[in-house]
């Protein structure tokens, strides 16, 4: 990517290197957009940060990714690529006052023809209106905009912001990406990581594709004199496993909850047990699956198995009783039992089907002779009227009428030929039959 560097304004110099003490994630931080590794897509040639910086303008954008995957670096080598002064807040730490000094401030230096390119770190933290304050700025050109948010856009960021950038998607860092660091951090410390191959492997997979994580962790094994390269067991044991981002309100939750009910629909129970279990073992509350688990019993296995629903609500009634983590065995168990029980939509269906005729058709009275007489008027009008008692009728079936009479019988249950649901069929088919042989 060097030939994206040619020409750049000589005012903006890299940054000097970090002092022999900072922290080694401090050491290795890119000084050039080449450098930076996992994100080639945006970087390269051919990704969107690429050819901005190949034809010296940048537009407004928002970086969403993970954590430690390199937003608050690229937004800071970006400015130094076009020759942008660079100027960061952190929507923790800042407010109105704070907003009104950074647009001040360059407002000032666009005066003396230097541009600004204004990163603002945890940019989902501002509330709507801080975020519409911006918009001025934006479209005026007084800040080149870079927010940065591991926080799904959509959900979390104004529409009027999001058309004024564009939004670019940083990928978690995979097992090449760690690698070419505990690389980088070798050649920086001069040495070899203490570790054989099976723990190797093992510290990258600890990092969950957090860069920031591992050069740390990277830090604390060369910080000590180990007498042989420790194992996986000895690593487990020396350093704390990173632990997994999940945040109970925002995307990562929502990505989980829909993966383990897609895995229960799809009948794939080691999925959907995985699933569970990173929900679980990320602190999520088991009355929220419990709740998720029973709202799929009835959504995609009905009454093809009508026991999916008795299983999740005993499930509950056993983890009230037992607690975690004696109570999580139900919870685990009727996930497989949903994920192995045979499936139908045919309610959920017949229950979207009949809510919208009923919308649709209003106050429509049923039939009379279905209708309660509990006055002698009522009687008189013909409430009640030639009702046929199912119970006195052969077969306990009359095949009487049931529908208003300005609506013809409707059809919204269609059951499936899959588990229970079958005899279900064939008992409606019988059932029909026998109505149509009454009203012949």
């Amino acid at each position: 990517m060097a030939d994206l560097f040619a020409g750049l304004d000589p005012a903006a110099p890299p940054d000097p290197p970090a002092a022999a003490d900072a922290p080694l994630a401090d050491r290795l931080r890119p000084r050039a957009l080449d450098e930076v590794v996992g994100q080639d897509h945006l970087t390269g040639a051919e990704g969107a940060i690429g050819r901005m910086v190949a034809a010296g303008r940048l537009s407004s954008m928002i970086l969403w990714g993970p954590p430690g995957t390199g937003k608050t670096t690229i937004a800071r080598l970006l400015a130094q690529a076009v020759g942008l002064r660079f100027a960061a807040i952190s929507a923790v730490f800042s407010g109105v006052a704070d907003l009104k000094k950074a647009f001040a401030e360059a407002r000032d230096h666009a005066r003396l023809g230097k541009r600004t390119l204004l990163f603002v770190d945890e940019i989902h933290r501002f509330n709507r209106a801080q975020q519409d304050g911006f918009l001025p700025y934006v479209e005026d050109g007084t800040v080149t905009l870079v927010g940065a948010t591991t926080e799904n856009p959509s959900f979390e960021l104004n529409a009027a912001l999001l058309s004024r950038a564009q939004v670019l998607i940083l990928h978690r860092l995979d097992r090449s990406a760690l690698e070419q660091l505990i690389a980088r951090a070798e050649t920086e410390v001069g040495r070899a990581l203490p570790l054989d191959p099976a723990a190797r492997d093992a510290l990258v997979a600890s990092a969950d594709g957090d860069g920031r994580f591992l050069l740390n962790q990277v830090e604390t094994l060369f910080s000590v004199d180990l007498p042989a390269p420790l194992d996986p067991a000895g690593l487990s044991s020396f350093l704390q496993r990173r632990v997994a981002v999940y945040d109970k309100d925002r995307e990562g939750h929502y990505n989980l909850i829909s993966a383990l009910h897609k895995s229960i629909r799809g009948s794939d129970p080691q999925a959907a047990l995985y699933y569970l279990a990173r929900m679980l073992t990320a602190g999520e509350e088991p009355l929220y699956l419990l709740r998720r688990l029973t709202r799929a019993a009835v959504e995609d296995i009905g009454l093809a198995d009508p026991q999916a629903l008795a299983q999740c609500l005993a499930a509950k009634e056993a983890y009230d009783f037992l607690g975690s983590p004696e109570g999580e065995l139900a919870i685990a168990q009727a996930c497989v039992y949903l994920a192995t029980a045979p499936k139908s939509n045919a309610v959920y269906a017949a229950q979207k089907a009949a809510w919208k005729v009923a919308r649709e058709t209003g106050s429509l009275m049923p039939p009379a002779n279905i209708l309660n007489a509990p006055t002698k008027l009522m009687k008189q009008i013909g409430y009640g009227a030639n009702y046929e008692y199912d119970h006195d009728s052969e077969g306990g079936f009359s095949g009487a009428t049931y529908w208003p009479d300005e609506l013809p019988p409707q059809r919204f249950y269609a059951p499936t030929d899959r588990g229970y649901e079958k005899r279900v069929a064939e008992r409606l088919a019988w059932w029909d039959e026998r109505r149509h042989a009454h009203r012949d």
